[in-house]
Order: structure tokens, then C-alpha cells, then sequence
């Protein structure tokens, strides 16, 4: 039974979405919703930090998914779960929450981080998947105010963004909640217990046992209308405590009874943005929102051509989970400026993951990993903020695997590989590997031009290499514009030319 205080709570939120919806615009069908223009902010911004943060954090094994595989007989987190902190009716994932305390985080020190690596944008995780809210809630008490740290973690990030310039989002991976805990009802687990339904779900109805087949939305019928009304109330919610200026959605939501809440939150969200005076996006993934209605977003992966509406790549500096484990590896700085550039000649923006300890640090690893993409940004950023994509992305041998987890599926870029980007009056070259002393590099678009075919065809005033001050020498010939630097120039990371155009 649904706990009657956050019932009223949710009656009260339903009625006050659909007088917004009335009065305003935007309503919930997606010939109304479609067209809406992606805000100049994030057309503008290209980077963005995205943080997994949570309870999560705690136990720090496997990835972020530890709560729901820890109640799956069979699985590693399951043994290690047992083995670490006894069985599970006696400790289950409810236990971890007063052992997160976050006694070192800093909203103050995260955002000088975030913004010594040049981010524009970031994007703290309101809810995961486990239904810990890191805010302030009226429609649950198992948030970070009252349990755990018990500190607003969003309204303390938000506060500190918003006095460094910097614009301040949220996403919502609630939707998976509804089956998220359902393996703790195959056996003897605190799941069982109904005092723990406001955790894990069971105020909405029977937990429904665990998608095996997470990829495919036929694997199980989902349809909890008292869970979509509650996660519908939830959400508007959080947008109207923080007002942020984007709301990311983990999948799920592109399952069929899911449709209906989406639409009604997306005419609530640009409604009320309206009435705010100011520019919002919702980040989505799957085609769940049609086309033009919201940012398609691509989990971990990229596209091989220019996509004309912008668009976001949404990926982590770890490589094995999106939260902080004990075992995590992660990636080098230049693989990922790599993908920041490829991404940007493509009109799409990255949206870069750190996951934080549970008392609060950002590890050492990401630390030093943002610090040299911010350092390579101040030389270069010129190039990738505020530009757009060129006629072309780009030229070279590399192919790009187009679809969700292949960022890891690519060999690395070469001395032939060239990405452009454009910016009034200024088109920038970006080489992708530093060419070896003598190596010569050859960008085939801008050759002398010829209107046979889609090569540039414009007179160029100046070329500039940023950051270096080797000398170098250009020759524009039939089959490709050749350029010889003298020198290796010091860097493992992209090196740009930037062309004043005539």
C-alpha cells in the first residue's frame, strides 16, 4: 500500500501538472512537443561533466549496478555480498545508506575541478536506479537530506555552478526503479520485508522479477500506473526545486507505458521553463522521444556522420563502471580529447562521467585525467566551443563504429585522420595524432579548390598551429593542401590549425 503522506503528495502533484499543461503551450502529444529548439546554451557549451555519485559508492564492487545484482542467486555481487557483510536479511542494501556519509565532499571543490577541465555544464545523478534521491523530496524520505549525508547535494552543487558561470543539469534514472529490486524476492532478503517497501518499490505493487534480457523492452509487460504517476509527480518535482536547465533519462523510458508520462513531462518541463525565462533540454536515448521533441543522446558511443540537430555522447573517464569501484581502470586523456573532437566536428556535444568516493573525493585518476583535457582546452578550446559543423566531418582512414558501448571498438586515430570544425570566419583543423619529426601532413579538403567536386572552394588569409610555436610550411596542391612542421610538437593529444578564412 502506498504510504498515504507522499500519496496526497503525489494527488496534488498530478493535478498541478495538468493545469501547467492547460494553460501553457506545450501540450503532452508529440505533434506539439516536436520542433522545440535545442537551447543556444548547450549548442554553444560541447562539455559537460556528468557525476555517479550515490549509495552505491559504498560497497564500491562490480559497477553501479551492485544493488540489483546483489539480490541475483548466482552472481559474483551476490557472493561477494555475503561474504562481506552476512546475509541478506540481515544487511541488505537499505544498511549501506548510513555508511554513506560523504564527509569530504566539497560542492566548491568539485566545481574548480570541473571547471579547471573546461566543462561548460554538469550534470549530477538526482536518482539512480536504487530510488535515493540526492535532494530534498516531499514524495520520499529516503534522500540524501534526511538519510545518509544528509545534505541537499544537488541544491549545493547547483548554488556553487551557478556562481562560476557554469549551467547547472540533472538526469533521472528512476524509470528502471519499478523491477530494479525484484531478484530479493527469490529468497530470504530484506526486500521480502514491507517496513523497506518505500526503498525498494514495493509501495507500488509487487516487485516484478529481474529483466534478464536488459536490451530487449518485450521481455517483460511493465504497466504500474500507480509507479508511472509516482515517477511522473517525482520528476516534476525535481525540476521545479532546481530549476535545471536539462534533464537527462537513462533507458526504460522507451518502454509503451512509459509514452504517455513522457509527453506529459515534457510539456510540463517546457511549459514551465517558459514561464521561468529560460532554455531547457531533455537528453534522451532509443528514439524514446521522437525526433526534434528532445537531444538524442548515444550511451558510450558515437555517430559516423554529421548529425544536423546537436546531439550528445554521454560516456565515462572509468571503463568498467559509471560509479567508484575499488577496481575501476580508466581511460587515457588523449583517447577521450580524441572523441571530444570527433564528436564536435559531428554536432554533437560529450557529456563526461566521474564517479566519486562514498566520503566524497573525485580519485586521483579522473582528477588527473580532467586537469590535462582542461590544459589542452585552453589551447585549443577556441575550436570547440561555440563552433558548428563544417560541410564535412572530416577525413582519414579510422572508421567510427556508429551505435551505444563502441567508444572502446575503434584503433586509435592517426596522423591522416583530420576533423573540422567551424567558427565565424574561422575554420579549424584538427590532426588527431601530432605528426613525427618530417612526417607531412595532408588535409585532401583543401586542396586547390575545384567546383567539381566538395572540396573548399574559398581563398584562405592565414593559418595558425595553436599552442606551438614550430615553424611550418603549407603547399595547396591538386589532390590535397601538404603541411611540413618543423619539429615534433610536444604533445600525444590533437594539435589544431586554424584557418583565417578570405
Amino acid at each position: 500500500m502506498i504510504n498515504e503522506k507522499y500519496y496526497h503528495v503525489m494527488k496534488d502533484y498530478q493535478k498541478k501538472i495538468q493545469e501547467v499543461i492547460e494553460r501553457g503551450p506545450y501540450k503532452d502529444n508529440w505533434e506539439s512537443l516536436s520542433g522545440y529548439k535545442v537551447p543556444d546554451w548547450l549548442e554553444k557549451s560541447k562539455f559537460g561533466i556528468f557525476i555517479h555519485w550515490g549509495i552505491y559508492s559504498v560497497p564500491a564492487y562490480g559497477d553501479e549496478w551492485y544493488p540489483t545484482w546483489m539480490y541475483q542467486e548466482g552472481r559474483p555481487e551476490y557472493e561477494h555480498h555475503i561474504k562481506t557483510y552476512g546475509p541478506h536479511k540481515n544487511f541488505g542494501y537499505k544498511d549501506f545508506i548510513p555508511l554513506f556519509r560523504g564527509e569530504k565532499f566539497s560542492a566548491k571543490e568539485w566545481v574548480e575541478l570541473f571547471k579547471k577541465a573546461g566543462a561548460k555544464y554538469v550534470m549530477p545523478v538526482a536518482e539512480h536506479h536504487d530510488g535515493f534521491q540526492m535532494y530534498e523530496s516531499n514524495l520520499s524520505n529516503f534522500n540524501s537530506v534526511e538519510m545518509g549525508p544528509c545534505r541537499d547535494v544537488l541544491k549545493e552543487l547547483k548554488e556553487e555552478l551557478e556562481q562560476n558561470d557554469m549551467v547547472f543539469t540533472v538526469s533521472s534514472h528512476r524509470m528502471e526503479h519499478l523491477w530494479y529490486f525484484g531478484g530479493g524476492l527469490a529468497f530470504d532478503s530484506d526486500v521480502r520485508d514491507e517496513r523497506n517497501n518505500m526503498l525498494y518499490g514495493g509501495c507500488y505493487g509487487p516487485c516484478l522479477p529481474f529483466l534478464e534480457d536488459r536490451g530487449s523492452l518485450d521481455a517483460v509487460t511493465l504497466d504500474n500506473p500507480d509507479f508511472m504517476e509516482d515517477w511522473l509527480a517525482r520528476t516534476c518535482e525535481l525540476v521545479d526545486r532546481y530549476h535545471p536547465r536539462s534533464v537527462y533519462f537513462d533507458w526504460w523510458i522507451e518502454s509503451a507505458c512509459a509514452k504517455p508520462y513522457l509527453k506529459k513531462f515534457a510539456a510540463y518541463y517546457y511549459n514551465r521553463a517558459l514561464e521561468w525565462g529560460i532554455e531547457v533540454a531533455i537528453h534522451s536515448k532509443y528514439d524514446s522521444y521522437v525526433h526534434s521533441s528532445s537531444v538524442f543522446d548515444i550511451e558510450r558511443g558515437q555517430l559516423n556522420s554529421i548529425y544536423p540537430r546537436t546531439w550528445q555522447t554521454d560516456t565515462a573517464i572509468a571503463k568498467k563502471s559509471w560509479g567508484y569501484t575499488v577496481d575501476n581502470e580508466y581511460k587515457e586523456a588523449r583517447e577521450i580529447i580524441c572523441d571530444l573532437v570527433d564528436i564536435v566536428s559531428k554536432n554533437g556535444c560529450m557529456l563526461l562521467n566521474v564517479g566519486p568516493k562514498a566520503d566524497g573525493t573525485i580519485t586521483e585518476e579522473e582528477t588527473q585525467v580532467l586537469l590535462e583535457i582542461g590544459r589542452w582546452l585552453e589551447v585549443n578550446g577556441e575550436g570547440i566551443y561555440n563552433s558548428t559543423y563544417w560541410k564535412i566531418f572530416g577525413e582519414g582512414p579510422t572508421q567510427i563504429l556508429q551505435g551505444t558501448s563502441t567508444d572502446d571498438k575503434r584503433s586509435a586515430f592517426t596522423c591522416e585522420d583530420i576533423r573540422y570544425t567551424y567558427r565565424a570566419g574561422y575554420l579549424y583543423a584538427f590532426v588527431m595524432q601530432a605528426p613525427e619529426n618530417g612526417e607531412v601532413i595532408r588535409l585532401r579538403n583543401l586542396k586547390k579548390y575545384k567546383y567539381t567536386d566538395n572540396a573548399y572552394q574559398g581563398l584562405i588569409e592565414q593559418i595558425d598551429l595553436l599552442g606551438f610555436d614550430n615553424p611550418f610550411e603549407v603547399e595547396r596542391l591538386d589532390e590535397f593542401m601538404e603541411i611540413r612542421i618543423q619539429g615534433k610538437p610536444d604533445t600525444n593529444c590533437p594539435i589544431c590549425f586554424r584557418f583565417k578564412l578570405l
